[in-house]
């Protein structure tokens, strides 16, 4: 009854998990927004003498879209150097810009804007924003420096987790905290010290009271293994007359996670260990799936003539459909018919192989489109179905699937998400015949690393890197 009764109040209480979004990206987003719209309108008056109905609209898209894929991308987050934050921002304003080029292009309205509008926005919409991002970031550093100073902090722990916390936050300028050095939490100051930075072991945690007077400390992380979490509340405890924010980093990484994340339920702090981006981040993947509608209506209108000779050519060279299908796992182990076309000839193999080299069962022309990732193409209809995504961990055969599951242990996890046609596996080189478990487990690493760090840009840079990668000798 008393443990409901204490659960009841916390609920009651502020939230555990706050926002803690700064006032400089209240600013940073209506500041772009502001110069963008405002200098749209000053252009179209110039040229027209007014502003129509259909800039109106145009101003609008133009504000609800930049905003959603600044704030999506992480456009206005605070870490790394100008130049990193000035090249995200210069193509996340690309990809606004080919977004509402895409939407005017399919509505058949692009021909009612002047063309020379457009351009001088594009350009000058972007020299003022990395302008404003170059006086805002030093701004914010001068006044750092001047008025807010860094924070002595200390991190009680010396292992991985420890060494990692600090090099995180002394790396990054736009946090105000200074790591002085590292308390051991379970052995003597004396003993060898596991931690690879270059901050020194100020002493033991029994001397910890005193290394905080010592070193004018204001703010302490715990860094500690999940096997010594128990004595967080002992060291709370003790610390609370020393006027210090204690700050507890759970080793959640020495679990096997998958898109892990933290959020607050009446108060309560929930530790997502393994979830899906799929359910995680509705509206990211809802525009990810916009994308790729999009972008395959695109494609398949461009190539259809390039496509229709490509069936010609493969009904030519031997017998047989130009288009073979086979059975694959999808997103949540779903099982769906991939589209390819048809690169060997007409067999009889009850048992799926891959393909290998000098594979006498690949036609001529089907040792090309195997080479050059072309007989892939046809699976634009699995992304228009839903099926599939443009990137996304590559979909394997069924047979393929139950023997990797056995020998790989985090294989399953690649179905988390849907397939795709390319993948972050396939721009690093893991393309054609994984002859050994090893060459797919790295396959699986970089799957794995995909869907932990899944984000709407990854994709759109995953599918500017994939044409440079198209061959490689070990397709076959």
């Amino acid at each position: 009854m008393a443990i409901t009764k204490a659960y009841d109040q916390l609920s009651k209480r502020r939230q555990l998990l706050k926002k803690r979004e700064s006032i400089v990206y209240s600013i940073q987003v209506v500041v772009d927004l502001l110069l963008t719209v405002v200098l749209l309108s000053i252009l179209v008056d110039i040229k027209l003498g007014e502003i129509p109905t259909n800039y109106r609209i145009l101003i609008v898209t133009a504000i609800l879209l930049q905003f959603m894929i600044y704030s999506i991308s992480g456009v206005y987050r605070r870490f790394g150097s100008f130049y990193q934050g000035a090249y995200r921002l210069s193509v996340l304003w690309c990809v606004f810009l080919l977004i509402l080029l895409a939407i005017g292009f399919v509505t058949k309205v692009s021909e009612s804007f002047s063309r020379e509008v457009f351009l001088q926005w594009a350009v000058i919409g972007y020299i003022l924003q990395i302008v404003t991002y170059a006086f805002m970031s030093r701004a914010i550093g001068v006044f750092r420096d001047k008025f807010v100073g860094r924070a002595e902090c200390l991190i009680v722990g010396d292992g991985r987790l420890a060494d990692h916390l600090y090099k995180s936050i002394n790396g990054n300028k736009w946090l105000p905290d200074n790591v002085v050095g590292f308390v051991s939490f379970g052995r003597q100051v004396d003993e060898p010290v596991k931690v690879t930075s270059l901050a020194p072991m100020l002493g033991h945690i029994s001397d910890i009271q005193a290394v905080i007077r010592y070193h004018q400390i204001k703010r302490v992380y715990i860094a500690v293994p999940l096997s010594q979490s128990g004595y967080v509340e002992g060291l709370h405890v003790e610390l609370l007359d020393c006027n210090v924010d204690l700050i507890w980093v759970p080793d959640i990484y020495a679990l096997k996670l998958l898109n892990h994340s933290i959020r607050e339920v009446a108060g309560l702090p929930l530790i997502f260990l393994n979830e899906s981006p799929i359910t995680s981040t509705r509206t990211g993947i809802l525009f990810k799936g916009i994308m790729d509608k999009t972008v395959c209506i695109v494609l398949l209108v461009l190539l259809f003539p390039f496509l229709l000779g490509l069936i010609v050519a493969i009904k030519m060279d031997s017998k047989g459909p130009a288009f073979f299908k086979q059975r694959r796992h999808g997103w949540d182990g779903r099982v769906f018919e991939i589209w390819k076309f048809r690169t060997m000839y007409l067999h009889d193999d009850k048992e799926v192989k891959q393909a290998t080299r000098n594979d006498d069962r690949v036609t001529p022309i089907g040792r090309f489109l195997r080479r050059s990732s072309i007989d892939e193409l046809p699976q634009l209809l699995n992304v228009l179905s839903g099926e599939m995504s443009l990137v996304g961990p590559r979909p394997h055969a069924v047979a393929h699937n139950d023997y990797y599951d056995c020998h790989i242990e985090d294989y399953l996890l690649r179905h988390r998400i849907k397939p795709g046609i390319t993948g972050l596996a396939q721009i690093n080189g893991c393309r054609g015949e994984t002859e050994e478990v090893d060459k797919m487990r790295e396959r699986v690493q970089f799957d794995v690393e995909y869907i932990n760090n899944w984000s709407l840009w990854l994709d759109i840079k995953i599918l500017v890197k994939t044409p440079f990668s198209l061959t490689s000798n070990n397709i076959y």
